[in-house]
């Protein structure tokens, strides 16, 4: 019988502390700031149909480059990469770590075969293609990665997903689909435009994204897939019926109501991560830690300092965060080592973002004296 493994990111929503640095969203938004509460008054709560609200497809494929009928509503990002893994197992997927953990945990638990293949934070996380290419099978099914990268905020180039596209479909995985969770593709810093989506490159290419992280709407629990060709969407779609039946109207009434408004709300989203980025990045350089710097979303890879902290001093770091009602995300979470771990930088109010640094420094200097 097939098993998930105990999770411990659900302490992320499940236990709460005064100054949560392992939180990876956006401030999160008020229903009053999207939509007049006086017009959910009239909605009828009957149920939607199974691809989706007819207008909140049509705004994700305006926002994607593909047709509204080729997008279909989900449970978030997380529902997706669920039907896809349903859809690929059993077989063998091969996941591009580090990751989000249910891209590995939840085909595992459907009885697929996983091979994951990581990038190296002396890298700075960048695509492994090569290390990926040789790990095709003819019975690789499915290729998830995610751009930007959670827990590292690193987007890969055209570049890198036109050369592993090209190792999929050309080499030894003529079934595979590809799968590229774009939840923090909207997260940008300043002035940067929010990139395009894969969602075109390919009909083998299947995207996923939400409304959680970039936008501040995790509560929704509403997310997307897009995928071009018909014959896996239409798998897909009957999956997600037997599975769900549809989505929560008031969600998709909520969610196109977002994406209606989203230009204006991802502004002050992308000047609070700039400023927050930047806070962090002075703070980095004071301590004894080293940084991958992010390219998109809430949320970068810090690492204890090798030469400075050893391993045996790392859960005093652990330890000391605890007592001050701080936490980061480990990075055993993401199947990386403890040493590194997972910072938010969007989340909290920029006062409590700098009480937070504060005390993560606290923390640091513990691990630093306990290696004296």
């Amino acid at each position: 019988m097939a098993r998930f493994p105990l999770s411990t990111m659900s302490n992320l929503i499940d236990v709460s502390v005064r100054y949560d640095l392992a939180e990876s969203t956006c401030p999160a938004l008020r229903v009053d700031e999207i939509i007049d509460p006086a017009e959910l008054a009239a909605l009828t709560l009957g149920y939607g149909t199974s691809p989706g609200d007819a207008d909140l497809r049509a705004l994700v494929a305006a926002d994607t480059g593909v047709r509204p009928e080729q997008v279909l509503v989900t449970t978030g990002a997380a529902g997706a990469m669920a039907l896809l893994a349903l859809d690929r197992s059993p077989g063998r997927v091969l996941v591009v770590g580090p990751c989000f953990p249910p891209a590995s945990t939840v085909p595992a638990g459907l009885g697929a075969e996983v091979d994951v293949v990581s990038g190296r934070f002396d890298d700075g996380y960048r695509l492994p293609v090569d290390a990926v290419a040789d790990r095709l099978t003819d019975t690789t099914r499915l290729v998830s990665l995610a751009s930007p990268q959670n827990p590292a905020g690193v987007r890969y180039t055209d570049d890198e997903l036109a050369a592993l596209l090209a190792a999929v479909t050309e080499r030894a995985a003529p079934d595979a689909i590809v799968l590229v969770d774009e939840t923090y593709r909207a997260s940008t810093y300043g002035a940067t435009p929010v990139p395009p989506s894969a969602a075109t490159l390919s009909p083998r290419v299947v995207t996923c994204s939400s409304l959680s992280k970039a936008h501040g709407a995790p509560g929704l629990r509403l997310g997307w897939l897009t995928c071009t060709d018909p014959e896996p969407y239409e798998r897909l779609r009957n999956a997600k019926f037997v599975t769900a039946l549809s989505s929560a109207r008031i969600d998709e009434v909520l969610g196109a109501a977002v994406l209606r408004r989203q230009r204006e709300l991802l502004a002050p989203r992308a000047a609070l991560l700039t400023r927050t980025l930047a806070t962090l990045s002075s703070w980095v350089d004071t301590m004894p830690v080293d940084l991958v710097r992010p390219d998109g979303g809430a949320l970068c890879c810090v690492r204890l300092s090798p030469e400075r902290i050893p391993d045996g001093a790392v859960p005093a770091f652990y330890a000391r965060l605890a007592e001050l009602d701080t936490r980061v995300e480990p990075g055993g979470t993401f199947g990386e080592a403890d040493r590194v771990f997972r910072l938010g930088f969007g989340n909290l109010p920029e006062a409590d973002f700098a009480e937070a640094l504060s005390r993560l420094g606290d923390a640091v200097r513990a691990a630093t004296t306990a290696a004296a």
